[in-house]
C-alpha cells in the first residue's frame, strides 16, 4: 500500500478549549509512528505551545474547511485517504459527503454521533461500549486488542464502532511516563497538588478549585496550572491558609511529569482524565460542561476517581452553593490526609487505560483501508 494520507479537523482555542486537538495530536503522532503523511486542519487560537506542538512534529496546520462541499473539496486537493472529524460544530453531513466522495471517514464522538454517516467512530469514554441496552454489565478488564469492546457497529450507527477506554487516545509524551506497576502512595504532611482544567481553562474552574482546596484547612502545596492571564490573576488573589503553598504556572509540556511529582491531582473531567489514568494518579474530577456528565458519572461509580461534582453548583450562591462547596472540601480533605484512598484510586485508574488506544484505533483504520483497496 502507497503511504496513507491523512487529515485530522479540528478546532482549538480559549473558549474552545484544546480536547479535540490533543486527542486528535495523540492520533497524528500515532499515523506518523506508521509513515503516514499527516496534516491538521482547523484553527488554533492564541495557542502557542499548542501551535509549536503541531511545528515540532512536523505537522502542517491548514485552514479549516466547515461545510460538506469544503470539506470533499479539502479532501480531494490534498489527495487524503483518510480525514478525521473531531469536532462539535462541524456540519454533520460532513462526514456522509466525505465518505460517497470515497474518503474513509473516522468521526471521534463523545456519545452523540450528531447524524454523522462515517465509516468509523470512535467514542473513547469509560464505559461508552456499554451505554446501549443490557448495559449493566460490569466492565470487563483490559485484554487484548481482539478482546476489547465495542467492535461492532453501534446502536443506529451505519459504521463500525470503537468504544470505551481501552480506545483512548494519548499522546507520546503520556505513553512514555506511564509507569510500568502503579506508584506507590505515601503519607505526607504536605502533599502536593496539581490542579488544571484544560489547556484553556475556557470555564474558569482553577480559581473556583483553588478556593476550594484552601477551604479543606489541609497544608498542601499547590500547583495550579492556569490557561489565561485572568485565570492567572483570579489565582493569585486566593489567600493560603497556614501551611499551604499556591503556585500558579502556564500550560507547559511538562504536564505529565508534574502529574507523576503529585500525590492528588484535581482537573476537570475532560479528555485529561485518560491521562490521569494511564499514568496511575489519584485524582478528583469536576464535571465543567454538560457533555462531560456521562462520563463523569461513569468514572466516579467505578472508583476511578473521586468526584467534586459539577460546576455550576460549586459556584452557585446562597446555601445550595455553599454546601456543594463544603461537600467538595470535605472530599478534598479526605483524600489529603489518607493515602490508602489516594492509592485505591491510583490503582483503579492505572489498570483501567494501558496507553495502546490509539495503536488500535490506527490499526482499524489501516485494517478497513487495506480492506477496501483489495478488488472485489
Amino acid at each position: 500500500m502507497s503511504t496513507l494520507r491523512v487529515g485530522l479537523r479540528c478546532d482549538a482555542g480559549p473558549l474552545r478549549g484544546v480536547g479535540h486537538l490533543v486527542r486528535c495530536l495523540a492520533l497524528a503522532e500515532e499515523f506518523l509512528a506508521r509513515g503516514a503523511d499527516v496534516t491538521v486542519f482547523g484553527t488554533v487560537e492564541r495557542l502557542d505551545w499548542a501551535t509549536a506542538e503541531l511545528a515540532a512534529r512536523g505537522i502542517p496546520l491548514l485552514p479549516g474547511p466547515d461545510s460538506a462541499a469544503d470539506l470533499v473539496e479539502a479532501a480531494r486537493r490534498h489527495d487524503l485517504d483518510v480525514l478525521v472529524l473531531d469536532s462539535y460544530e462541524l456540519d454533520p453531513a460532513g462526514a456522509g459527503a466525505l465518505r460517497a466522495a470515497g474518503v474513509y471517514t473516522l468521526a471521534i464522538i463523545d456519545g452523540d454521533s450528531r447524524g454523522q454517516v462515517a465509516d468509523l467512530y470512535l467514542d473513547q469514554n469509560f464505559g461508552a461500549e456499554l451505554a446501549g441496552p443490557g448495559s449493566g454489565a460490569e466492565l470487563p478488564g483490559l485484554g487484548s486488542a481482539a478482546a476489547l469492546p465495542g467492535l461492532g457497529a453501534g446502536a443506529g450507527l451505519p459504521g463500525r464502532l470503537l468504544a470505551g477506554s481501552g480506545y483512548a487516545l494519548l499522546r507520546d509524551t503520556v505513553i512514555s511516563a506511564r509507569p510500568p506497576v502503579v506508584p506507590p502512595t505515601t503519607a505526607v504532611s504536605r502533599p502536593r497538588v496539581l490542579a488544571f482544567f484544560g489547556g484553556t481553562d475556557a470555564v474558569g474552574a482553577a480559581p473556583v478549585l483553588t478556593r476550594v482546596l484552601v477551604a479543606t484547612g489541609h497544608p498542601m502545596d499547590l500547583t495550579v496550572i492556569v490557561g489565561r492571564p485572568e485565570i492567572e490573576s483570579e489565582v493569585e488573589d486566593v489567600t493560603p491558609g497556614r501551611g499551604q503553598i499556591i503556585r500558579p504556572v502556564p500550560p507547559t509540556t511538562s504536564l505529565p511529569a508534574l502529574i507523576a511529582e503529585a500525590d492528588l491531582v484535581v482537573s476537570a473531567a475532560g479528555t485529561s482524565t485518560w491521562e490521569l489514568c494511564c499514568l496511575g494518579a489519584p485524582s478528583a474530577l469536576v464535571c465543567v460542561v454538560d457533555n462531560q456528565r456521562e462520563s463523569y458519572t461513569r468514572v466516579v461509580r467505578h472508583g476511578l476517581a473521586a468526584g467534586l461534582g459539577e460546576l455550576p453548583e460549586l459556584t452557585a450562591g446562597g446555601v445550595a452553593g455553599r454546601a456543594a462547596r463544603a461537600a467538595a472540601a470535605r472530599t478534598l480533605h479526605g483524600l489529603l490526609s489518607s493515602p490508602q484512598r489516594r492509592a485505591t484510586l491510583a490503582a483503579r485508574a492505572w489498570s483501567t487505560v494501558d496507553g495502546q488506544g490509539r495503536a488500535r484505533v490506527v490499526d482499524a483504520v489501516f485494517d478497513a483501508v487495506r480492506a477496501a483497496a483489495v478488488p472485489g
